[in-house]
């Protein structure tokens, strides 16, 4: 099995990769960056909005990770031009390769605006925060079309915070451990015909807000809880908008800046 990685040098793919090798897989790694490979890894340089770049990369894939673009907020621009226009050229070349299976890395940012509830429905519509969470209701859009114009097998990971520890207060609830992410992720490469999907990146842990049983129903089996770190956390706790709602400080952002 050749799995595609966009992004392959950034953040949360560099804590992928090693839970996503095994001996009958090759990870094919894209980036404009060359990230630092394993003996068996292919790696490529380039952008996703590049057609030439990724009809390349897709050539003989099995699968796509993508979670090449901007991460954080940024100009309308830049998002429209990496996050959006990038996500339709690489839904493209994986279509027009024959790749069968996408994974596209949404956000909790697609439904800031949604208010903090208790298990929160993996698939509810897009209350984007930023111009960053508009660019991933998009994304989400486009898996959509091109689930259903071509019969691909699209996933939608809406990861909320995936770090080696929760990030603040706010991670207690958002935190998707790198040991679950890898998890989560082999249960989106290998769940039998998902169909569309779009399920909550987020690990088992005790002050969770977003639903599980989207991604539980691919055989996701989180094992790891955010609450073993909350006495070593000792920022206050997000107060207004960034309490109430699920974008936390993403709500009160200016637009278009980056951050």
């Amino acid at each position: 099995m050749r799995v595609l990685i966009t992004g392959a040098a950034g953040g949360v793919a560099t804590l992928l990769r090693p839970r996503l090798r095994r001996p009958d897989r090759v990870l094919r790694l894209l980036d404009l960056t060359a990230p630092e490979p394993e003996d068996t890894d292919e790696v490529l340089t380039g952008s996703v909005t590049d057609a030439g770049v990724m009809a390349e990369a897709c050539r003989d894939v099995d699968a796509v990770i993508h979670l090449g673009g901007h991460s954080r907020e940024n100009s309308w621009a830049e998002t429209l031009d990496v996050n959006i226009n990038g996500s339709q050229v690489v839904l493209d070349a994986a279509q027009r390769a024959g790749v069968s299976r996408v994974v596209l890395a949404s956000s909790n940012h697609a439904v800031g605006f949604r208010r903090v509830t208790e298990a929160l429905p993996a698939d509810s519509t897009p209350r984007p925060d930023t111009f960053y969470g508009v660019s991933k209701a998009a994304i989400e859009a486009l898996g959509s079309l091109y689930h259903s114009r071509f019969g691909m097998d699209v996933i939608c990971v809406r990861i909320g915070s995936c770090f080696e520890r929760p990030p603040g207060v706010r991670g207690l609830s958002t935190w998707l451990s790198p040991d679950d992410a890898g998890r989560l992720f082999e249960a989106c490469l290998t769940c039998p015909s998902p169909g569309y999907r779009v399920v909550w990146g987020v690990s088992a842990n005790t002050r969770r807000i977003y639903s599980l049983a989207e991604a539980e129903a691919l055989g996701y089996r989180p094992l790891d809880d955010a609450e073993k770190f909350a006495a070593e956390i000792t920022d206050p706790a997000p107060k207004g908008d960034a309490a109430r709602y699920v974008g936390g400080p993403f709500t009160t952002a200016p637009l278009g800046e980056p951050n």
